[in-house]
């Protein structure tokens, strides 16, 4: 019975220490974008409802707006005032890509941001493991 005990609280912590893990992202994975679906929509000119944010190093990706790295103070200030005159309505793409966003240090402020901002359609570019790989690589359009 002591063994069971013991068992049972072992098996609540990992389950309240995955529970955790899972609420620790702000974003939930339907606000996940696949690289793919935001190239089609850049490549068949359907982004035109789409606002493409680069959060981190450089605007890599074709007809994004270079807000500078979202862990630094300015560029978030500089990402609340495009934000504030930007319909909350509209799709809000938000990349980094400097690393897989497990590790970003851009992402979780820039989409805190947007969703604190009221935006309802804010989505996050999965970009797995860098721009370069998961954008350039497979050749999806980049700024010229």
């Amino acid at each position: 019975m002591k063994y069971f005990s013991l068992l049972m609280m072992g098996l609540i912590a990992c389950i309240q220490g995955l529970s955790a893990q899972q609420k620790a992202e702000p974003w939930t994975p339907a606000q996940l974008m696949a690289p793919a679906v935001l190239a089609d929509a850049i490549t068949h000119q359907k982004d035109g409802n789409l606002l493409i944010l680069s959060v981190g190093p450089g605007a890599i990706i074709k007809n994004s707006i270079d807000i500078g790295p979202a862990s630094d103070a300015e560029s978030l200030a500089k990402l609340r005032q495009v934000l504030k005159t930007t319909d909350k309505n509209k799709e809000v793409v938000i990349y980094c890509g400097c690393c897989p966003f497990d590790k970003c240090p851009n992402v979780r402020p820039a989409f805190k941001t947007l969703t604190e901002m009221g935006f309802k359609q804010a989505r996050l570019l999965n970009i797995e493991k860098n721009v370069k790989v998961n954008w350039i690589d497979q050749h999806y359009p980049t700024q010229k």
